[in-house]
């Protein structure tokens, strides 16, 4: 990483401001699982109710003494906002509590570079801090003022300051263009899943709702779950069989939160073009959370962010097993379509009722027909079989070959029209 981090563990003081101007105010419970999740240990939990924001601290003088007396009695190293701080009431702050202070951004940061596996994520939380920190610098430093001097130091005038923001320029743009190379290459699968004619399906939904152990359940993979926000951060395929579907593609990415920093959602945006390019999107609910008709909004505006909202979606409220009397069904909208399943995806509960769902959710325009293939047309039978849509097959007296298809419509008309045929061509017979 350009910037070093903290690695967990350091006494925090953690201040939860509840501005009236705020109409959207932080969730204070979803707060002290974000420090917990960064590694913090919080030993001290203020809340501040203010009308307006104090455009130098946040907060009013009488709290930040009552914080400062926390931080001294404590010999905290760290004060954590649960909210947006500028650069400069960062900097104030520091200077007047004389230790680190993080606002909600810098947090969720933080996690997420614990949180980074593969390159590429490492690569993008990196890119989110630099463009944090870049307005930031000023932090720390106490030579700024001064020239650069000395033997071989002489010269065009630079200060610290200018050296750094150059450098951290520098290491934007290298970075930025690593992670163009790397949207290229999804692209370039994107479009080779395509030509496959395998469908993508990408699952989605607020941080924690157990997105990856039901796409764990579902494929069989050791993606890494856990009780914790931002438990997966790469996203990850895996391609599985449906039945009466064929094979797809299912992508696991990472967790939306409330106010989630536009520098990640920017510096994601690889990742969440997984999501976007998406033939359907299973939006995971922790319906056990009080506040999950409010993460679902959230969910809902982070995917209008992204240019996904119009895409065909199907909402699963997972957790069933934390609520009394709850069965895994399947609900449907007036015109016979799956819109929401219920599930336990720790017990595995209702998984095969999701995967039947996406069954007939994406094949709502399904066709079964026999169609009659000639010797000369063995190579569309092959593509037939490769897309595991053919049910049985006989000879008939000609020697044609009678084959009992099950497929989207939309699918079963481009692969006839990339062979230059038309449906009629092949006497079909619709049972």
């Amino acid at each position: 990483m350009f910037f070093e981090r903290h690695q967990g563990g350091e006494q925090a003081v953690l201040v939860h401001p509840e501005l009236i101007s705020d109409q959207d105010r932080e969730d204070p419970r979803e707060f002290k699982e974000l420090v917990s999740s960064a590694g913090a240990n919080p030993i001290a939990f203020l809340t501040i109710s203010k009308q307006q924001p104090n455009p130098k601290y946040l907060v009013g003088s009488g709290k930040l003494e009552e914080i400062r007396q926390q931080v001294k009695a404590h010999e905290a190293e760290l004060v954590i906002f649960n909210h947006a701080l500028s650069p400069s009431q960062e900097r104030n702050l520091e200077k007047e509590l004389q230790c680190r202070v993080l606002d909600r951004t810098g947090l969720i940061l933080d996690i997420f570079a614990q949180r980074a596996r593969t390159h590429e994520g490492k690569l993008q939380v990196e890119l989110a801090q630099l463009q944090h920190m870049s307005t930031r610098l000023v932090r720390g430093w106490t030579h700024l003022e001064r020239q650069k001097g000395g033997i071989g130091l002489r010269g065009p005038g630079e200060t610290q300051l200018e050296t750094d923001r150059r450098l951290l320029r520098a290491r934007i743009k290298s970075i930025t263009k690593r992670l163009e190379k790397v949207r290229k290459q999804r692209d370039q699968g994107r479009r080779a899943r395509k030509r496959a004619e395998v469908p993508s399906i990408s699952f989605v939904g607020y941080t924690n709702a157990g997105k990856s152990t039901l796409f764990n359940y579902l494929t069989a993979a050791d993606v890494y779950a856990a009780d914790q926000l931002f438990a997966t951060l790469d996203p990850t395929l895996r391609r599985i069989k449906v039945p009466d579907l064929g094979p797809v593609v299912l992508a696991d990415t990472v967790g939306f939160i409330r106010h989630l920093p536009h520098k990640l959602v920017e510096a994601f945006r690889a990742t969440l073009e997984e999501t976007v390019m998406a033939d359907l999107l299973v939006h995971v609910v922790d319906i056990s959370d009080p506040n999950y008709q409010d993460n679902i909004e959230q969910v809902e505006a982070v995917l209008k962010e992204i240019g996904a909202n119009e895409l065909p979606s199907l909402q699963v409220y997972n957790k069933i097993d934390q609520l009394s009397d709850v069965q895994p069904r399947v609900d449907y909208n007036e015109q016979g379509v799956p819109t929401r399943v219920w599930l336990s995806a720790q017990q595995g509960n209702g998984t095969e009722l999701l995967v039947k769902a996406i069954a007939e959710h994406m094949g709502d325009q399904l066709i079964q027909q026999t169609i009659t293939l000639t010797p000369q047309q063995s190579r569309l039978r092959a593509q037939f079989y490769e897309l595991g849509v053919v049910q049985s097959e006989s000879i008939d007296a000609a020697g044609n070959t009678l084959v009992k298809i099950r497929m989207p419509k939309q699918d079963y008309d481009r692969l006839l029209g990339r062979s230059g045929l038309k449906p009629e061509a092949l006497l079909s017979v619709t049972h």
